[in-house]
């Protein structure tokens, strides 16, 4: 027995009930109520609480006013980071860069802990195929290798060691389980899926999570195949706690036990802590239904102290790990301690640049217009609504972050791009309305210049948590401003997106001179997109979704199964049925070329491994990186399996004319399967394999394994 583990149970032993209770209790404000109640151990942690101050306060009254001392776990929604912004994790996918992600949660998490935040609600792991969502913008997209790894790095940034060697703040990935899957892309709704799914799809991020180390997880507030999350012993007790050996805490999404009342699946709040408490929620997230019932709980039902004392052991084990007992409080020499009113440090806006430059996808590029050449192009209007925004540009979850950080599009031409080209900056239109005039002016501006940016997109408000939307496409005031460009003007149009979900944009990908994806980048927005707009950055970014070309579309994926009648896939009579941009997909302004495939061995037997080896060429004029992609499909398997599957990638950076042979390893993990019974096992047969740039391009070779 560790010494977390000797301390955590020799301290459960002299605690009273009363003090148990408290330990499970969360709430998400700090009045005098609260504050009452942490002086009295009946609160184990709070959110929404900011200022080392006032965290610092709050820890004096439970580590010296209350008979245990046990220190109070504070935690915060450290999404994307925390003063220093990144791009949201949708974008963070589109990088594909698991090390720059790993640094992005180091750095979130040191601002964090600096300000008394030990815990965050993230990373959010939940795979999802449906852009109406707005908490696609949450997570990193569609698949779940992708996923899986992108989870594992982020729970590895965030409890990255500190100075005392513990970990900076504990991570909790969230929500478990099948919040992605929610009807309707409605947040909230219900979800139904096979059990196939949730174990091939949608709990491996989780898996890997916990796997890499996440000291705690959140269940969701929806409901999975008629129970909810929440109250699911099936999914917290047997496939979390026993099945994975979690040992780590559950904390409930807000107010999520309570909401087991609205779900049909509760009688009244002492019903619902009952339920939660019996699925194994360690933790209630601002209800205060455990604060409430649980004492009458246990002593009507002494069996529920077993479950208490297991609820209570987990929380205690995380504050022991975070070494709370020993440094609960942080410098509070002023209440500008935790980077409040300083400035950011250059080595975090260095990460948020490069970070955000590599989440930059480039989707069109007719005729080569861009990068940007200032010797041609010496009059340039920058236009569009987004163009000159600092708030929205940090995207949502970024209450952190301060607007006068940011640096706008606006800001960064007249830095980087004015002292060698003319910029002209007109709005244009307004995010949902028009402007008297907007369209008007900012055609006679672009007819006056050599080349036309227009940043156009979603506010923060338009993605996240509730914003969910019934069409993926871009605002009807700002495609008007963008077709009129066209139509009125003979200036090349460059269209950049700034949104949190992938957006249907046929027109502008048969139109506009150039598309660049740039979602909501966060801090560094205006340096990371003059970068690649002029070439100081090739673009690398990939495509973590499909993007369909109508919402009707929805749901599209690129590993879907194959139909019956494959030959009629295309069942659309009213749009082309094949996505707009396909999931990886991504341009460079050089090119690359994949030649000579090889699989070191064309049979296998089921415990071997093949190395799949491809030389990658920079056939183009400019240094650039490539994000070799490996994709397999098993013909034919006792369950059917999708056409294509992500299993490896690998980004190789290569000078013009340069060659490299790029390896991955295909093993039982790889080509193994969930047979009939749910059962991982590797079945003998044929596989493709592919190796390309994106998931519908690529060399093929065959592979067979064998008993």
């Amino acid at each position: 027995m560790d010494n977390v583990e000797q301390r955590a149970k020799d301290l459960l032993a002299q605690m009273t009930l009363a003090e148990k209770i408290g330990q499970t209790v969360q709430y998400g404000r700090c009045e005098e109520r609260e504050l009452k109640l942490v002086a009295e151990g009946k609160i184990g942690s709070l959110l929404n609480v900011h200022g080392p101050k006032k965290i610092n306060e709050l820890q004096r009254l439970a580590v010296e006013e209350t008979r245990l001392g046990i220190p109070l776990l504070i935690g915060d929604d450290v999404i994307h980071g925390f003063r220093t912004i990144f791009p949201i994790p949708l974008g963070e996918a589109a990088s594909w860069d698991l090390e720059g992600m790993e640094r992005n949660a180091r750095i979130a998490a040191e601002e964090a802990a600096a300000e008394g935040i030990r815990w965050t609600f993230a990373p959010m792991v939940d795979v999802t195929r449906d852009p109406r969502w707005g908490r696609i913008a949450e997570s990193t997209g569609e698949d779940a290798y992708l996923s899986s790894l992108a989870a594992a790095a982020k729970v590895r940034g965030f409890q990255s060691p500190n100075g005392d060697g513990n970990p900076t703040v504990a991570a909790c990935v969230k929500h478990f389980a099948g919040y992605g899957w929610i009807e309707g892309g409605r947040d909230y709704d219900t979800t139904d899926m096979s059990e196939r799914t949730l174990r091939e799809t949608v709990l491996p991020p989780f898996e890997h999570g916990i796997r890499a180390g996440a000291l705690s997880v959140m269940s969701a507030f929806s409901e999975l195949n008629g129970v909810p999350a929440s109250g699911s012993r099936y999914l917290l007790r047997d496939i979390l706690k026993r099945e994975w050996g979690f040992d780590g805490m559950v904390v409930s999404d807000w107010e999520s036990i309570e909401e087991l009342i609205y779900h049909g699946y509760a009688e009244d709040r002492k019903d619902s802590a009952r339920k939660g408490l019996n699925a194994g929620v360690d933790m209630d997230m601002h209800s205060g239904v455990y604060l409430d019932h649980l004492d009458a709980l246990v002593q009507d039902n002494p069996e529920l102290l077993q479950l208490l004392d297991d609820a209570v052991l987990r929380i205690l084990r995380v504050k022991f790990r975070l070494g709370l007992f020993e440094n609960p409080y942080v410098s509070d020499e002023d209440e500008e301690a935790g980077l409040k009113g300083r400035a950011i440090p250059a080595a975090h806006l260095a990460q948020a640049r490069d970070s955000a430059r590599k989440s930059i996808v480039l989707l069109q590029n007719r005729s080569g217009i861009l990068p940007l050449d200032t010797g041609k192009h010496r009059k340039l209007a920058l236009i569009g609504p987004l163009a000159d925004d600092r708030h929205n540009s940090m995207g949502c979850w970024a209450w952190k972050g301060r607007d006068e950080d940011v640096v706008t599009v606006r800001d960064a031409f007249q830095s980087e791009i004015a002292p060698k080209a003319e910029v002209f900056y007109e709005q244009g239109s307004g995010i949902l309305e028009e402007l008297d005039g907007g369209v008007e002016r900012a055609v006679q501006l672009a007819k006056q210049c050599d080349v036309a940016v227009v940043v156009v997109g979603e506010s923060e408000a338009m993605t996240g948590e509730h914003y969910n939307v019934t069409s993926i496409t871009l605002p009807p005031c700002q495609e008007r401003l963008i077709r009129e460009l066209k139509r009125q003007t003979g200036t090349p149009v460059i269209a950049v997106l700034m949104n949190g979900r992938p957006l249907a944009t046929p027109w502008l990908h048969e139109h506009a001179d150039a598309v660049v994806e740039a979602w909501h980048l966060g801090t560094a927005t205006g340096l990371a997109l003059v970068d690649v707009l002029t070439g100081k950055y090739n673009p690398s970014g990939r495509l973590p979704v499909t993007v369909p070309r109508a919402t009707g579309q929805i749901p599209m994926y690129y590993n879907r199964k194959n139909t019956g009648r494959p030959h009629l896939y295309e069942d659309y009579i009213d749009c082309d049925d094949s996505p707009l941009y396909p999931f990886g997909y991504g341009l460079s302004y050089t090119t690359f070329e994949y030649t000579d495939l090889q699989l070191d061995r064309h049979q296998i037997g089921l415990d071997e491994s093949v190395r799949v080896s491809v030389s990658i060429t920079n056939t183009g004029s400019r240094a650039g990186e490539e994000t070799a992609q490996l994709y397999i499909r098993d013909l034919v398997a006792s369950s059917t399996r999708p056409v294509k599957e992500l299993k490896g990638f690998s980004k190789v950076r290569l000078q013009p004319g340069e060659s490299r042979e790029v390896h991955f390893t295909l093993g039982r993990e790889e080509m193994g399967l969930l047979d009939e019974r749910l059962e991982f096992t590797v079945e003998p047969g044929k596989f493709h394999v592919w190796v390309g740039p994106h998931s519908e391009e690529g060399l093929q070779a065959e592979l067979e394994v064998v008993e």
